[in-house]
Formats: structure tokens, sequence, C-alpha cells
């Protein structure tokens, strides 16, 4: 069975970092993409950030503040956010796109899903 199972979410200032983690099982996520997505209340499902072995992908809205990466060897996917602002606030997925030979922004062109971590940016 196929997990993705995010952690290091929280209550932070503006300003301030968080780091996110994605661990992986169920099957061997390195050949695929990795993605982090978030959903703000009231808001559609946005996507933040991906990877496919050195390759990365961020949205307009974090680049420059926000950087994933992988180990492979432990099936994890991270999200360092730095500079946070009070409009980062939502809950971050993690999703991997299964075998996918290109990287992506689109949620269709992802798989798995794990269940979200909330972060939250006070003013």
């Amino acid at each position: 069975q196929v997990q993705l199972v995010e952690s290091g979410g929280g209550l932070v200032q503006a300003g301030d970092s968080l780091g996110l983690s994605c661990a992986a099982s169920g099957r061997t996520f390195g050949s695929d993409t990795m993605g982090w997505f978030r959903q703000a209340p009231g808001k559609e499902r946005e996507f933040v950030a991906a990877i496919r072995y050195s390759s990365t992908l961020y949205s307009d809205s974090v680049k420059g503040r926000f950087t994933v990466s992988r180990d492979n060897a432990k099936n994890t996917v991270y999200l360092q956010m730095n500079s946070l602002k009070p409009e980062d606030t939502a809950v971050y997925y993690c999703a991997a796109g299964q075998s996918r030979t290109y990287i992506s922004g689109n949620r269709h062109a992802y798989d798995y899903w794990g269940q979200g971590t909330q972060v939250t940016v006070a003013s």
C-alpha cells in the first residue's frame, strides 16, 4: 500500500522558516516526480514546488523563498520554507507522480497524495 506522510507543519510568525518532510512507503519513488501543493480555506489546491531527479520547479509565489529537495535513500522529500508570509497559510500536501518522465505543476500529473499538514503563519 502506497503511503505519503507529511510532517513538520505548525504555527510560526511572519518571516520565520519552517521545514516540511514527506515520507513515502509502499514502493520506490526514486524515478517519480514529487510535488508539494497547498490549499487555503475556500481556495483551490495550488502547486507549490516539484522535483524530478535534480530538476526543480516552483510557483512564482514561492520562488526564491522555498526549496524542494529529496533523499531517495530515505524515500523522503523535503520543503524548506523561508521568509514565510501570512498568505503561505494553508494545508500542505505531498504528492507523487508515478514514473513521470516530466516535471509538472499540474495536480492531475500526480497519482498519490498525503493527508496534508497545516502551516499557519501569523502576522
